[in-house]
Order: structure tokens, then C-alpha cells, then sequence
């Protein structure tokens, strides 16, 4: 039992530390071929994805702009920094 416990703890400080790191995630504009059906490409327009509904719900996945899923738009994550520590050089 006591190996075990070692390793669940382990396990548990390692997902704890990915918690801490949170990105900021944003959908900018859709790419979205409409036209791919014919041979074309045209795309909308939608310059920034807006969820169609609360976060949780299918509807959130929705753009409310172009009526796409949140997959066509392309995802920009923003890195996470530790601005508070400085470097001296």
C-alpha cells in the first residue's frame, strides 16, 4: 500500500502544478472554406469567433457572427509570463 500511495501523491503534485498554468486562449477569424463543395474558396469574414451562447452549452461552440463551429476559427493562445521576475545581464 505504501508504494502506491507515493505514486498517487506524486501523480496528484504533477497535475496540480498543470492546474497553475492557465493560458489565454482566443478564436480570431474564421477560415472556414464555403465554397470547397464547388472547387472554390470563399471565405465569410468573421473577423473574431463570439460564442452563441454560456459557457458549458453546446451553443458556446457556435459563432454567433457566422454561424460556424469554434474549430474553423483559427486559435491564437497567448503565452503564459512570469513578468514579475527580472533578469540581470
Amino acid at each position: 500500500m505504501g508504494p502506491q500511495q507515493d505514486r498517487s501523491m506524486a501523480n496528484g503534485t504533477a497535475a496540480a502544478r498543470k492546474e497553475a498554468k492557465v493560458a489565454l486562449v482566443h478564436y480570431r477569424e474564421c477560415q472556414r472554406n464555403h465554397a470547397a463543395s464547388i472547387g472554390g474558396y470563399a471565405v465569410d469574414g468573421c473577423r473574431e469567433f463570439m460564442a452563441s451562447g454560456a459557457e458549458g452549452t453546446a451553443a458556446a461552440l457556435m459563432c454567433a457572427a457566422c454561424g460556424c463551429h469554434r474549430s474553423f476559427h483559427r486559435r491564437e493562445v497567448e503565452p503564459d509570463c512570469d513578468c514579475s521576475s527580472t533578469t540581470s545581464g
